[in-house]
């Protein structure tokens, strides 16, 4: 009857009457069937009375009375059921925004405790609000909810009302603070989430992505449409910040890939590329395979290049290396990749440039085989790499078979042609060394014959051609290396090697016996060099083998010009007399053979410092042949009569040849002193014999022709004994140690004038020491020769009618001790 009362008064506006009435329901409590009714009435009644506080304790009684009875208001109940209680929620807010909003909620709850639907109690008020489009306090309202349960459950929905709000009232500003907002407070690294679980908020998770690319997106266009340079680096920051969180939150979402590679951008813009380099490579190799892999690979190494430009002395070594090892992955990676080819032939570039051969090699070699199709610059670079690598690690086969790829695809018109020549005649040459150097010779020889058809035009083909005949003399392949030498002489005629290659010619003919033709060559050095030094050389080397060929006409053509140009050394223009006085002894023109050696004597006598034991020695038996022919000379004269005159001329040629002899004696060499002392003693004993075997006067009786030889054996016995005793000096030589022919001989004739004692076999050690060492110093000239033609006929006394035919004076010999 009450709650009828009520309605009655309520219609009727008479709301005092009809708060007695609602309330002497609710009065009764619970148990009356019309308890929650009234509740919800009253509230109204007092709500149109202005009592808002009063309407806010019936609609608070009412929705604590529903929550008592089990309502969940999440879940389906009858509709007039719903719509009294979302009545309710609606007065309540109505009644809030009398009593001041939001303000008067917090107020509210505060004094008279808190509720489990108070989230509601703000969401309708917020909602309230926006109906009537006030959307500041509608925001405010949401707001007011969240930092009173900053971890309330339905906290996350509050704050997208608050970003909603903003957005239905076209406030972009506050829309864009209220997103950061939100994703500051819901990051899933945030305090919020330490709270509550992701999983049982999908919403507000999937409201976070958005939020966050919203975010990322909106700072990232204005970063690129900013003019101001701090606005700009703002915004940059902002985005990088969100890009960040994004990242950071969802790192397996399916979106990711896409935002890290805008992040990855976004860095590259701002020309941060070794950052722009990393995040291309996450984006690309760190989450399972996506339509933007491979562009992101290619990115970052396209970044780090960008970074390579820009880095400093002290960091390209390292910007360089990582440049190098995403260029591999990505190779790896994406092999297939348009770019690919081009990409790991510049890592193969870098890696050649940082001197790691052998990876720059295997990278180059991986462009070649892996890509026949790639762009021909591409393949032509990653020749050029193994190329130079395997040259740089001595792998000289593999660098030729890529020098030679690499010329196939450079015109000769190149300006690098002339270069990649060069260097594949350079692989080859060093292959022939490497042969040279283990004495291969032969093979040596075919690797610098090679570069001839390999690469004909070569810098290095007149020093491998050279280095062929070089080693084919090494080899003793005279005929090849001769052959060889000619054409490269003849290729190359002012080549620097060209003397040296007419020296090895010369020796290849003079090795195989073409003595001739080694000569020639050796002129032909003489002729052509400007090292006096080695013309002479050649000079005398050409004549001694013109002469060995019996060449003798050009041999003392050579020697002549040899004296003419070099005088000095004397030494060796002795030597070249000598051998020219050899030749005219040869041809026994006798008159020459004896002027030379006559000039031989002459210029080592005035020699002076420049006079060796070797200008001696030439000069003694140059001086020999000499006295030899005044020796010969004296033993042709024949004493005959008239006696006075043959002997007067057979003396004066005795004289003479001494003289001769004893000259001899002064160069001190042994064997020349030997000779001379042997033909000393011979003239004496000639002499002596010459004396015995004179022609007898016709007109001598009997008588006085046997005082005539008696005079004439007493005469010449002297003589025979100085013969003797120099030949016993020959004896002192041979017990000294000089054992030649002169020697010998004098010990035969001494075994031929004293037989007792030297006719033996062997000559005692004893015997030669003991030989008396009086030495003959008088002249024979004093010999005095009488008048013989006037000689008695009969036979005077010596001491009486006749003089001796020959009254001599001693005479003798110098020294010949032994060199």
């Amino acid at each position: 009857m009450q709650f009828r009362r009520g309605e009655y008064f309520f219609t009727r506006r008479k709301f005092r009457d009809a708060e007695n009435a609602y309330s002497a329901v609710t009065k009764l409590g619970p148990g009356s069937s019309y308890y929650e009714l009234a509740l919800y009435k009253l509230g109204w009644t007092f709500y149109k009375q202005e009592l808002y506080e009063d309407a806010l304790q019936r609609y608070m009684a009412l929705l604590d009375y529903k929550v008592s009875t089990g309502y969940d208001f999440d879940q389906k109940h009858e509709k007039e059921d719903e719509r009294r209680v979302a009545d309710a929620f609606r007065a309540v807010s109505l009644s809030f925004t009398n009593l001041g909003g939001p303000d008067a909620v917090y107020e509210y709850f505060s004094k008279f405790g808190n509720r489990s639907y108070e989230d509601r109690v703000y969401s309708n008020l917020g909602e309230h609000y926006l109906e009537k489009l006030r959307y500041d306090d509608a925001a405010k309202t949401y707001k007011a909810f969240i930092d009173r349960y900053p971890f309330h459950r339905s906290a996350p929905r509050f704050s997208m009302r608050i970003v909603e709000t903003f957005t239905k009232g076209a406030f972009p500003k506050l829309v864009l603070e209220a997103k950061r907002e939100f994703a500051s407070r819901y990051e899933l690294q945030a305090e919020y989430w330490r709270h509550n679980k992701p999983e049982d908020l999908p919403e507000a998770i999937a409201y976070l992505k958005t939020n966050l690319k919203d975010l990322a997106n909106h700072y990232h266009a204005e970063y690129q449409s900013a003019q101001d340079a701090n606005e700009k680096l703002a915004n940059y920051h902002e985005a990088l910040r969100w890009y960040g969180d994004y990242l950071k939150s969802f790192p397996t979402d399916a979106e990711s890939p896409a935002i890290n590679y805008r992040l990855a951008d976004l860095l590259f813009e701002n020309k941060d590329f070794g950052k722009a380099a990393q995040q291309y490579e996450r984006t690309a190799y760190e989450y399972p395979a996506h339509s933007q892999s491979a562009p992101a690979g290619y990115a970052a190494v396209y970044a780090y290049r960008q970074q390579l430009k820009d880095a400093g002395k002290e960091q390209q070594d390292a910007v360089k290396r990582a440049t190098i090892a995403s260029s591999l992955k990505f190779a790896d990676t994406f092999p297939d990749h348009p770019q690919a080819a081009a990409v790991l032939g510049a890592a193969a570039d870098d890696l050649y440039e940082m001197k790691d051969y052998r990876a720059a090699i295997d990278s180059a070699q991986r462009v070649v085989d892996k890509y026949p199709g790639a762009e021909l610059p591409i393949r032509r670079s990653a020749w050029i790499v193994v190329a130079h690598g395997s040259f740089e690690l001595a792998e000289y086969p593999q660098a030729e078979h890529a020098y030679a790829q690499v010329l196939t695809v450079t015109p000769e018109n190149d300006e690098s042609h002339a270069g990649f020549v060069d260097n594949l005649a350079a692989s080859i040459y060093k292959q022939g060394e490497l042969a040279r150097g283990a004495k291969d010779y032969r093979a040596a020889a075919d690797h610098f014959l090679r570069i001839r058809t390999a690469a004909p035009t070569s810098t290095i083909r007149p020093t491998a051609e050279y280095d062929a005949g070089a080693a084919l003399i090494a080899l003793q392949d005279w005929n090849s290396a001769a052959q060889v030498l000619e054409a490269f002489r003849s290729a190359y005629p002012k080549h620097k090697m060209h003397g040296e290659a007419t020296k090895l010619i010369a020796q290849a003919y003079r090795e195989s016996g073409q003595l001739s033709r080694a000569a020639g060559e050796y002129d032909r050095l003489a002729s052509e060099s400007e090292d006096p030094a080695l013309r002479g050389d050649a000079l005398l080397a050409a004549g001694d083998l013109y002469q060995q060929s019996n060449t003798s006409e050009k041999a003392l053509d050579v020697y002549r010009r040899y004296l003419d140009e070099f005088p000095r050394p004397v030494e060796a223009a002795i030597e070249t007399r000598f051998k020219i006085s050899e030749i005219y002894k040869a041809r026994h023109d006798d008159s020459l053979y004896q002027k030379e050696l006559a000039e031989i004597v002459r210029i080592d006598a005035a020699a002076g410092p420049d006079r060796t034991s070797r200008t001696r020695t030439l000069a003694a038996r140059s001086a020999l042949v000499l006295a030899e022919q005044l020796y010969r000379d004296f033993v042709a004269v024949k004493l005959r009569q008239p006696f006075e005159t043959s002997l007067k001329d057979k003396q004066q040629r005795m004289d003479a040849t001494v003289d001769a002899m004893n000259r001899l004696v002064e160069y001190e060499i042994a064997d020349v002193t030997a000779a001379a002392t042997y033909y000393m003693a011979e003239t004496y004993f000639d002499f002596s014999r010459s004396l015995k075997e004179s022609e007898r006067p016709t007109d001598l009786q009997p008588a006085d022709m046997e005082k005539y030889e008696a005079d004439l054996d007493e005469t010449a016995f002297p003589f025979e004994e100085k013969a003797i005793k120099v030949h016993e000096k020959n004896m002192e030589m041979l017990h000294a140690g000089v054992l030649d022919e002169w020697t010998q001989k004098s010990l035969s004739r001494l075994g031929e004038l004293m037989p007792g004692r030297y006719a033996k076999n062997e000559v005692s050690s004893g015997l030669l020491g003991g030989i008396d060492s009086y030495v003959y110093r008088q002249p024979v000239s004093q010999v005095s020769v009488p008048a013989l033609g006037d000689a008695p006929a009969t036979t005077p006394k010596p001491d009486q009618q006749h003089p001796a035919p020959i009254a001599m004076n001693e005479g003798g010999v110098k020294d010949a001790s032994v060199q």
